[in-house]
């Protein structure tokens, strides 16, 4: 581990001098790139150094240990118990952050919200969410632009799509595909009994043109008239967009924006995410052994979270994390529940890692 360690310290030397260098301080893109991956290295090299100096220390104290004066020694001894508990946690620390990250964490992502089962509740349901999203989205300081919004015949969305942008976007967001079911009593119920109803969250990273690998031969192109509720350009233009992988068969559309030019870059980016995920589900069939990220295929079927209105009650079923601060959640404040999973994903990490 030292190796590695003392490499990724080297590399971090050499970013920092590249960094004054006038060739890259003249290229912004250049500059970005190397002061992206400096940042990423920050950490974990600061940590690096702590524990060098701390493991140096010790073995200082160690040796005063040898002295045959008392007090020399209950000097050193109290020395060590106090750096022996600090080296501990930076060595779990630095293993920590040696976990390879998932390239796509950084990435901006476009979000969509569906009511599912329940009717009125569900889309009442839906505007929750949202409400709840947007409140940690500007908790997060991301930005977030709405690109399509159904909205409910009593209130809340029937759908909701939207970006959102900021730092690590889809590293926080990446776990809330899914089902999400509320029990609760509905408003629309006059006798008082507790609902079940539904919506489902699908959160897809939003990659550049550039990192879509997808050749333009391999794709069929139709444009068509959107079809049902979603505003008033609906039938009036060609603006919905429909691929075609033909190698795979894969086919990715979409209607969210009232612009064909947008709605070209949505559907190309479904596109490229379908035919990553059927790679992943080949690469999970070949490897069954391997364990199943937290992520999942983000299946509008996977139950993940049941928010409980009487108990004030949220269980995340993945983790079987079960929280009783329902009404500060729905406020927006998720970090608890993000970070459990965050912590759980990187656990399995380091199992995978460690067979």
């Amino acid at each position: 581990m030292l190796d590695k360690l003392e490499a990724i310290q080297d590399r971090y030397y050499y970013l920092e001098e590249k960094l004054s260098d006038p060739e890259v301080l003249g290229d912004m893109k250049q500059f970005a790139k190397i002061n992206k991956e400096y940042k990423d290295l920050t950490e974990i090299v600061e940590a690096f150094r702590a524990y060098k100096t701390t493991a140096a220390n010790i073995e200082s104290a160690k040796e005063a240990m040898k002295d045959t004066d008392p007090e020399m020694k209950e000097m050193a001894q109290a020395e060590l118990d106090e750096l022996e508990p600090v080296l501990t946690e930076l060595d779990e620390k630095i293993n920590y952050l040696l976990i390879p990250k998932d390239p796509e964490d950084s990435k901006d992502v476009i979000f969509e919200i569906r009511s599912g089962t329940g009717g009125d509740e569900a889309s009442i349901f839906a505007g929750d969410l949202y409400k709840m999203y947007s409140k940690y989205f500007e908790n997060q300081g991301w930005k977030m632009e709405v690109l399509d919004e159904n909205p409910g015949s009593v209130g809340g969305y029937n759908k909701i799509v939207m970006e959102v942008y900021g730092a690590d976007v889809y590293g926080k967001l990446k776990f809330e595909s899914g089902a999400h079911r509320v029990q609760r009593v509905p408003k629309t119920e006059s006798q008082g009994r507790v609902h079940t109803s539904a919506a489902t969250v699908v959160v897809m990273p939003k990659f550049e043109e550039e990192e879509i690998d997808i050749r333009k031969d391999d794709l069929k192109t139709d444009t068509f008239r959107a079809q049902g509720a979603g505003g008033q350009h609906v039938n009036k233009t060609e603006s919905g967009v429909r691929f075609t992988h033909i190698p795979t068969g894969i086919v990715a559309e979409s209607t969210d924006s009232r612009s064909q030019h947008k709605n070209r870059e949505i559907a190309l980016q479904r596109l490229f995410v379908k035919i990553q995920d059927a790679a992943r589900e080949r690469s999970y069939l070949e490897q069954k052994d391997k364990r199943k990220s937290l992520v999942g295929t983000g299946d509008r079927s996977d139950k993940i979270r049941t928010y409980n209105y009487p108990q004030n009650r949220v269980t995340d079923h993945r983790i079987n994390l079960t929280l009783y601060n329902l009404d500060t959640i729905v406020l927006g404040d998720l970090e608890e529940v993000i970070v459990s999973l965050q912590k759980a994903e990187n656990a399995e990490k380091m199992k995978g890692s460690d067979e």
